[in-house]
């Protein structure tokens, strides 16, 4: 089924379609990050996370939900092949907070303009990050006042992050070999089912703003007016109303968090 460029531009707030260029990527992959939530809550409702192109198109776009990086990075990876780009998956091992050597948990895609490969995320669930291109010390300012930048890193390269206090903290690291679909398929599995993991222990979700990330991490809602969530009912309204994220009273019950 032919990828529904006018569908997807709506949910991302693009009036005009971009050009296959590097304009064209950077402004895609913002308008996704700022209009597409982060979030695992199709885990602990039991849905279960699909990673087909009609499922993943299904779920963000048409009704309106969000995911984490295997599903908005296929998301984007299909609007950017429909576009006219040339653009692969990677697979990256996530550093931050890992404890020894971490699994292939998180995917991104390389992009090739003119080329010139360049590194686009819109699914990682930080700060927004503008595409990077593949060059040793590249680096970009993010709307929060943090920095990024990618390091050679052997045969591959390590992303890390500038906070505002100056220092720098790995974020993850990748080789730049194309990942073929069932790795992408395992590495989904592996994070959406292994006990005890951030993504099977907790519900989270974020989006980022002018003002800087607002993220919903259990029943703590952090960002510019944090807040302890008091009950399911006050969970739901800002599930709506800051991510746009609608559940049933049912669903919210069935996470447990109340």
């Amino acid at each position: 089924m032919p990828f529904d460029l006018t569908g997807y531009a709506a949910r991302i707030g693009l009036a005009d379609l971009p050009a296959a260029d590097a304009a064209g990527l950077a402004a895609l992959v913002k308008a996704q990050r700022f209009a597409i939530p982060f979030e695992n809550l199709d885990i602990p409702l039991g849905y279960g996370i699909r990673l087909d192109p009609q499922s993943v198109f299904d779920k963000l776009v048409t009704r309106r939900r969000g995911g984490y990086c295997f599903e908005q990075n296929r998301l984007l990876r299909d609007a950017l092949e429909a576009l006219g780009f040339e653009a692969r998956p990677v697979l990256a091992r996530v550093w931050l907070m890992a404890d020894g050597v971490p699994p292939l948990t998180h995917t991104a895609v390389i992009v090739r303009i003119d080329g010139i490969e360049r590194l686009a995320d819109a699914g990682f669930g930080g700060s927004h990050f503008p595409p990077l291109r593949l060059e040793d010390g590249s680096m970009a300012e993010t709307p929060d006042g943090a920095a990024h930048r990618l390091l050679r890193n052997g045969d591959g390269w390590m992303l890390a992050r500038r906070d505002g206090t100056g220092a720098w903290q790995d974020q993850y690291g990748f080789v730049p070999e194309t990942a073929v679909e069932a790795d992408l398929e395992m590495g989904n599995h592996w994070t959406a089912t292994r006990p005890g993991t951030r993504f099977t222990s907790l519900c989270i979700v974020s989006i980022p703003r002018a003002a800087g990330l607002v993220a919903l991490t259990g029943r703590m809602l952090s960002g510019p007016a944090p807040e302890q969530i008091a009950d399911a009912g006050r969970y739901r309204a800002v599930l709506e109303e800051l991510f746009g994220i609608e559940l049933s009273e049912d669903e919210v019950a069935r996470l447990g968090l109340f």
